[in-house]
């Protein structure tokens, strides 16, 4: 048995208690980010951001599909954004300052996503987009991900995922 706030609880209960907590803020977290995210590049460039989300799986063709298109676009772009998530929640188990400092932690967080995205996510596209990228470009995409990815994810994941 297992003590917890002066009633037990058995170890399995546990367990359960804090893979509940776990879904819950990573949950929370990446569909947060997920939101801020899709918002913010449709308010940059336009509506039609989820067809080239779905066109960096399926190719070109894809920025003139239809309304399949585009909600494979927005589950794609959820996908990314909770399995961001769920890697600094993963990390976070591991090295605790993550989830006591969230706010420096999230920001470079947010930096490294979009790093990642850029040098790696992006060429490895159907779209094989490379840059070379404008240094305008660059400091948007860095200061828009450590704020509206890093951040979220890792307050949601300091909030809830005790």
């Amino acid at each position: 048995m297992h003590e917890t706030g002066g009633t037990e609880m058995p170890a399995t209960a546990t367990v359960a208690a804090k893979k509940g907590s776990a879904l819950r803020a990573i949950g929370i977290g990446g569909l947060l980010a997920g939101t801020l995210d899709l918002t913010q590049a449709s308010i940059l460039f336009g509506v039609r951001v989820p067809l080239v989300i779905a066109a960096g799986l399926l190719g070109r063709s894809a920025l003139h599909g239809g309304a399949g298109i585009f909600a494979l676009g927005v589950l794609l772009h959820f996908f990314i954004a909770i399995s961001a998530a769920a890697t600094y929640y993963a990390a976070s188990r591991r090295l605790p300052f993550l989830a006591e400092n969230w706010l420096i932690c999230g920001l470079f967080f947010g930096a490294a996503v979009e790093i990642v995205m850029n040098l790696i996510v992006l060429p490895l596209s159907a779209l094989h987009d490379a840059g070379p990228y404008q240094w305008r470009d660059l400091v948007l995409g860095l200061g828009v991900h450590m704020i509206v990815i890093g951040l979220p994810i890792a307050y949601c994941l300091r909030r809830f995922g005790r």
